[in-house]
């Protein structure tokens, strides 16, 4: 049985309860927030996954998303942006503070359901399976979930860790970004390939200047190393 809880930050009654009802169906624990400051507040209930509209009244949901990704409490939370908003830039603002997804609406409840799943998943396995990784200067430790620049502690998402540790266990080997959709994110169809450059770009800001280790191959995707 799932344990996991969904908090779902929507301030149109309706909506809210059609994206409460889904995920119950599926076998969540759902927690409800209809403004800004609830959802803060709900936050002490440390739910597993927030699934974030950005047009909430108190507070918007990209100054809640920069709000909880400062904080280290609560900066590992994966977070879903559920938004009207359409233009590219809302998305890339979302996913640059740290959003690991989002959907537009109108929306499928079943698609919602699916994206929180995959992004769960991957969260779970960011879990450690061996031990340091290294290139330059980068130090990725799967047991403590860490990153380090020169011995400087860098600050991950699950999915931008995910992002990293792929590219360096496979070094010097093109990864393509339908490839990294589908082991990073877990999709099978590249549903939005700029979400990958959207995450590539923040990935090399974060890591500064040994972020130059992971390099565009025009026409094609990235890799680190040769």
């Amino acid at each position: 049985m799932m344990t996991e809880k969904i908090l779902v930050a929507e301030d149109e009654p309706d909506m809210l309860s059609l994206v409460a009802s889904n995920l119950s169906m599926a076998g969540y624990v759902v927690i409800k927030a209809a403004d800004g400051p609830s959802v803060l507040a709900a936050m002490s209930q440390a739910p597993s996954l927030l699934v974030l509209d950005l047009m909430l009244p108190g507070i918007s949901g990209l100054d809640i998303c920069r709000t909880l990704k400062a904080n280290q409490s609560t900066a590992n939370v994966p977070i879903i942006m559920l938004t009207a908003k359409a233009e590219e830039v809302d998305r890339i603002v979302g996913l640059e503070l740290g959003a690991d997804d989002y959907i537009t609406k109108p929306f499928s409840p079943r698609e919602l359901v699916l994206r929180i799943k995959s992004v769960l998943r991957r969260t779970a396995n960011s879990l450690p399976d061996t031990s340091c990784l290294t290139v330059g200067d980068i130090v990725l430790d799967k047991d403590r979930l860490e990153v380090r620049v020169k011995c400087e502690l860098v600050h991950f998402t699950a999915t931008e860790f995910n992002l990293l540790r792929v590219l360096i266990e496979r070094r010097g080997i093109v990864q393509t970004r339908a490839a990294l959709l589908n082991d990073v994110w877990g999709y099978e169809n590249a549903i939005d390939t700029r979400t990958v450059d959207t995450h590539i770009r923040r990935l090399r800001e974060k890591l500064g200047p040994a972020g130059d280790c992971i390099k565009t191959v025009r026409c094609f995707g990235y890799r680190i190393g040769k």
